[in-house]
């Protein structure tokens, strides 16, 4: 490159470069290309795998790892900041086809529009949750506050289905989502 300030870098070497500590003003007496990205161990030497001049032994690539925060704890480290469970996701194989009609004209709270969507939307009060219930048999229940409340509402969707002549059973109970969310004290 012509100028000593980099805007883009033209290669790899030279975006590994840009993005390394101290590179974007060129100054610091540090010439560009020779500082490693991986941290140094707690002697201060590079890591074994490391050569001296930042590159590494296996493959030449160098990984950017952030450090670890300081003192976090597992339970809501030293900040205090606890997160609060919103909406827990979960599925259920019911391991038996389904009639959706049938589930719509029966049960209770249940609705199902063909044309909108191709799933009864099902829904109870406790623990307050929503289930879309498809014809293969597979059930998303969405809506609990916590692990335990989900499996008790896909449960009790189990049940109902069960209740109205099928033969569903309780298979492949799986939490795919999370939802929390905290305060971080900050306006």
């Amino acid at each position: 490159m012509e100028s000593m300030y980099m805007t883009h870098p033209q290669n790899a070497n030279e975006a590994g470069t840009f993005a390394a500590a101290q590179s974007l003003s060129g100054f610091n007496g540090v010439t560009q290309g020779t500082q490693s990205m991986t941290p140094p161990q707690a002697d201060g030497k590079p890591a074994a795998n490391q050569m001296a001049n930042g590159s590494t032994q296996q493959n030449g690539v160098v990984p950017a790892t952030p450090a670890a925060t300081p003192g976090a704890g597992a339970q809501g480290g030293v900040s205090g900041i606890v997160p609060t469970l919103q909406n827990i996701v979960a599925t259920v194989n019911l391991d038996c086809r389904l009639d959706l009609k049938t589930i719509a004209l029966h049960a209770r709270n249940a609705e199902y529009n063909p044309k909108r969507f191709a799933a009864v939307i099902m829904r109870i009060r406790e623990p307050k949750t929503t289930a879309l219930i498809f014809a293969s048999g597979k059930m998303v229940v969405t809506g609990a506050k916590s692990e335990d409340d989900s499996k008790l509402a896909s449960r009790k969707y189990a049940r109902i289905i069960q209740k109205l002549g099928f033969n569903a059973k309780f298979t492949d109970f799986k939490i795919q989502n999370i939802v929390g969310s905290c305060d971080i004290k900050f306006p």
